[in-house]
């Protein structure tokens, strides 16, 4: 995967229409089912309560230093089925990305309101070290196989 400058921005999107027509917004797409990576993606998921997979496909913003020290990953979930679910499930403590690694986890997670009416939540994941990024990509790669998602790479945003 190639390094990406400090302006450059990529998007995992789910779309069942193919590519997005804006040119900074990638998608994720529908593959063909008889692809498959040499990732696996057996258990890929990601959870709001610990164990209890989020079955709401979030958008994900990606962005990185022009050193690749350092980047983070924004996902955002409309109207994810969490906010359906029982208390009696437990409360959000953060974002679990969990995977056949291990779990990678934030506890940056905020919910946002539309007419009183919890209707978004945005996580923020990041990752200060090439090792930390190329951990979360392996993570986005099973995760985007174990959906039957594709990957775009958006264009650079200029200053």
């Amino acid at each position: 995967m190639q390094a990406l400058s400090q302006h450059s921005k990529k998007c995992f999107v789910p779309s069942t229409k193919g590519p997005l027509v804006s040119p900074c917004a990638p998608s994720i797409r529908h593959v063909n089912p008889r692809f498959r990576s040499n990732v696996s993606c057996e258990a890929a998921s990601l959870q709001f309560i610990k164990g209890i997979e989020e079955s709401t496909i979030p958008e994900v913003r990606l962005s990185r230093s022009r050193t690749g020290g350092s980047g983070s990953a924004l996902f955002v979930f409309d109207n994810p089925s969490i906010f359906q679910a029982s208390g009696q499930m437990g409360e959000i403590t953060g974002l679990f990305l969990d995977d056949d690694e291990g779990t990678l986890t934030t506890t940056d997670v905020k919910a946002k309101f539309l007419n009183g009416k919890p209707q978004f939540i945005e996580a923020r994941y990041m990752m200060r070290s090439q090792f930390e990024w190329d951990r979360f990509m392996r993570f986005m790669d099973r995760y985007a196989e174990a959906k039957g998602l594709g990957f775009e790479k958006g264009s650079k945003v200029s200053s």
